[in-house]
């Protein structure tokens, strides 16, 4: 393994010639060296000496092989491109160096493979452990308030609903008949066209005029803004309302809903609030339906955000001020941002504590429509984009789920096989604390218990690192297409550019 991991040292040096500026006119075939290098050092150290070491070893190898195929991809533009992959590459080589010094200090002090056992599930119980508080404070902070400020008809603000529609047709309809049976006084409701291909689309908003629904005809976005947030852009533009509400034509209301929005909003003295929709439980449970929504959903409320400084956000439905709109820069500030509620709710947040992330409760009664088929592929487009397009985090993702949420399962088995009682006593505690959080995610997203919540825990990780890569995938070499367009903009090739470089 000395002999190999040497062999790795000197690949890792060849590879950061690659970023020395005379040397990145020759990236192309200094990448392909590197990566048949990388590809055969690592496989004949994972395959002489498999271990934990040589394992994390090989992930890292792997990713740093992914980064090496943008190079020779070439679609972002030259010097973003430079940078990106420079970037990419001296973590993921600072990450191997880690791994190989905690090797390397394993031998010196003699520490066997049963001693690293403890000490992993020491690091894995304290995981477990902030992931229940942090599960548990959220579900606590984001449970509506049990008695709403009642406002009058004249207390109440005028509200725009803004709905970008395309390519749409039956969820738009019932989407916007949910809504014109609002019992909200000051309403607006805006349905932009977004450049739909089937004629369908305008024609549905155009037979909820008589209802009070304002059809506005969308315009092809510019090069660098994404469909969705130019939409947004022009419904702002047209929007009349002190308050616009954002959601998608899955998005269902109750007659009171837009109601009880405003008026939790008012009680909380928020200048904008996202809300969780209550889920219908699919008429034939299986599974995949325990992987999807529900990592999602876990995803924002079992993570320590307040520590983080990013408040959890859905893009379902979001209710906003115009006036902390404007003043977070519009649109235009998140012209390319895949989520730019994200950066609304953390804009918000930081000025006075103005954000709240709520649950729809019975009072609010917002749900979603969305099927199993859309939520897979809002999965694909929302994951990798949530790492930055960043491939060295993927990596760390992929690590440190494996590690906090599916290896706390096996080793509590192997344990029990081994006849380790201290071992297995910590790992079933972990596990216990693992399936309980995510058992309760599970109720939150469809309001109700369903045992298959308690073990799909570890399930859902690998599907969602599974999503996590097929999205990196799609994003770093193929297309991610949305409502019939690629979102992958603006990280188009320029061969033009590349060519000279």
């Amino acid at each position: 393994m000395t002999l190999t991991l040497y062999w790795l040292a000197g690949i890792s040096a060849a590879e950061l010639l690659m970023w020395l500026p005379p040397a990145w006119g020759l990236r192309r075939g200094l990448a392909c060296a590197v990566i048949i290098a990388l590809s055969v050092a690592s496989g004949l150290m994972f395959g002489s000496t498999p271990s934990v070491w040589t394992g994390l070893l090989l992930v890292f190898s792997i990713y740093r092989i992914i980064n090496l195929l943008r190079v020779l991809e070439g679609r972002l533009q030259p010097k973003r491109l430079y940078s990106s992959t420079r970037r990419t590459s001296w973590w993921l080589i600072g990450c191997q160096i880690v791994v190989a010094a905690g090797a390397g200090l394993s031998h010196h002090y003699l520490l066997t493979g049963v001693t690293w056992l403890y000490i992993l599930a020491a690091g894995q119980l304290a995981v477990a452990l902030i992931l229940m508080i942090s599960t548990l404070r959220h579900l606590r902070t984001t449970r509506p308030d049990g008695q709403l400020k009642n406002l009058g008809d004249k207390e109440l603000p005028a509200l725009t609903v803004a709905i970008p529609a395309r390519n749409e047709t039956n969820d738009l309809e019932a989407c916007l008949r949910s809504l014109v049976a609002s019992d909200y006084p000051k309403l607006e409701i805006l349905v932009l066209d977004d450049c739909s291909q089937n004629k369908r689309t305008p024609g549905i908003i155009r037979d909820f005029a008589q209802s009070g629904v304002r059809f506005v005809a969308g315009q092809a976005p510019p090069r660098h803004w994404l469909a969705k947030n130019y939409a947004y852009h022009q419904l702002a533009a047209e929007a009349n309302g002190e308050l616009l509400l954002f959601c998608g034509v899955d998005t269902r209301f109750q007659t009171g809903s837009l109601r009880s929005m405003i008026e939790v909003m008012s009680q909380r003295r928020k200048q904008m609030v996202s809300f969780m929709p209550r889920n219908p439980v699919p008429p034939s449970l299986n599974i995949e339906s325990l992987l999807v929504q529900p990592a999602r959903y876990a995803w924002e409320l079992s993570l320590p955000r307040r520590l983080l400084r990013r408040p959890p956000v859905l893009s379902t439905c979001w209710l906003i001020t115009a006036q902390a709109l404007r003043g977070a820069g519009g649109l235009e500030a998140v012209s390319h941002s895949i989520a730019p509620e994200s950066y609304f709710a953390r804009s918000t947040a930081r000025h006075q504590d103005g954000y709240s992330f709520l649950q729809s409760g019975t009072a609010i009664g917002l749900s979603s429509a969305k099927s199993l088929i859309e939520q897979c592929s809002t999965a694909v487009r929302t994951r990798y984009p949530q790492l930055h397009r960043r491939p060295e985090l993927v990596a760390l993702s992929v690590v440190g789920e494996l590690a906090a949420l599916v290896l706390p399962f096996a080793l509590l088995v192997a344990a029990g096989v081994a006849h380790l009682g201290i071992l297995a006593a910590i790992n079933l505690v972990t596990s216990l604390l693992l399936a309980g959080f995510y058992s309760k995610i599970v109720r939150l997203t469809y309001r109700q218990f369903l045992s298959r919540g308690l073990w799909a825990l570890p399930l859902a990780a690998i599907y969602d690192i599974g999503l996590l890569n097929y999205s990196m995938w799609r994003y770093e070499f193929r297309e991610v297409i949305w409502k019939g367009r690629n979102v992958c903009v603006p990280l188009l090739k320029i061969r033009e550019e590349n060519a000279k470089s």
